[in-house]
């Protein structure tokens, strides 16, 4: 399994080489700070969850590649802003620092704008995969990476800094914030295939509904538990912004216990893919036992 996820990553990878601007020009201090950004020694969660989604239903292809690229573009635009003094003001990321401190926060701004547009040019351009279906991965990272998704659940997360939360009101900010994207991952593999059925789909989509808040529980766990040197970002940082988390608003015991009725969730969600789900299976038991 191990070998199948380095060989995923390294195809992404080759695609994040091919698809970035070579930092050289009068654009160079840019292009420099896109690749710095997305090369920067990520975990890669969301393509290796397109992949695995590929595989889940069918194989994956050089399109898988194409997706998967791009969706690490989104994730990695859209940590840039989170780090920014304007958001969380963060200056470490993956323990070195954010792109606003090695670069300038103007052109930290720029470097997320961009990579969020050469996510969608990168979709555009894709080959083998129908029109139809290009318009759908199209939709589906438009969708989920933004008002429907992630930039809502930004916004929640920001406006909900220092003030209280229910459970409820919580789970909405997270299922948007951080489990929008990683639904975006996972079905947008699916689709790529151009074989999935509804009925698989609707099966991908309760699983990464239900794996992506787990995904989110645990960094809450991990913000408590961990080390600055373990999670090479400032430990300790969400308490700190005094931003609401499962930790603060359960206690670590409880938060832990959500996270595990949900993976359980996630995985008989697979049921009907059988072994083809293997990675899949495998990454939802890493995401919530991670200690990184």
């Amino acid at each position: 399994m191990n070998e199948t996820l380095k060989q995923y990553n390294e195809q992404v990878n080759q695609q994040l080489e091919t698809s970035l601007p070579s930092p050289q020009g009068p654009a160079e201090r840019l292009f420099s700070a896109m690749r710095y950004s997305v090369f920067n020694g990520g975990k890669r969660i969301r393509p290796l969850l397109c992949f695995a989604a590929a595989e889940a239903i069918d194989k994956t292809t050089q399109a898988t590649s194409v997706v998967a690229a791009s969706i690490e573009m989104i994730h990695a635009y859209s940590l840039i802003h989170d780090d920014l003094p304007a958001m969380d003001n963060d200056n470490l990321r993956r323990g070195a620092p954010t792109c606003h401190i090695q670069y300038d926060e103007a052109t930290a701004i720029l470097a997320g704008d961009a990579l969020q547009a050469l996510a969608f040019e990168t979709l555009a351009r894709i080959d083998g995969v129908s029109a139809d279906n290009t318009v759908e991965l199209l939709r589906l990272l438009s969708t989920l990476g933004g008002c429907s998704g992630m930039a809502t659940g930004q916004a929640i997360d920001l406006a909900g800094t220092g003030n209280a939360l229910s459970l409820e009101e919580l789970k909405f900010m997270h299922a948007h914030k951080t489990g929008a994207l990683i639904e975006a991952s996972v079905l947008m593999g699916a689709v790529a295939t151009g074989q999935a059925d509804r009925k698989q789909l609707a099966a991908l989509s309760d699983f990464a509904q239900s794996i992506g808040l787990a995904f989110q529980i645990q960094d809450d766990i991990l913000d408590v538990e961990s080390s600055t040197l373990q999670l090479g970002k400032r430990q300790g940082s969400d308490l700190a912004n005094r931003k609401p988390t499962y930790t603060s608003l359960l206690g670590i015991v409880e938060a832990k216990q959500q996270a595990a009725d949900l993976y359980s969730q996630s995985i008989e969600s697979l049921d009907i893919f059988s072994e083809k789900a293997a990675t899949l299976r495998f990454l939802g038991n890493f995401i919530v036992n991670r200690d990184y």
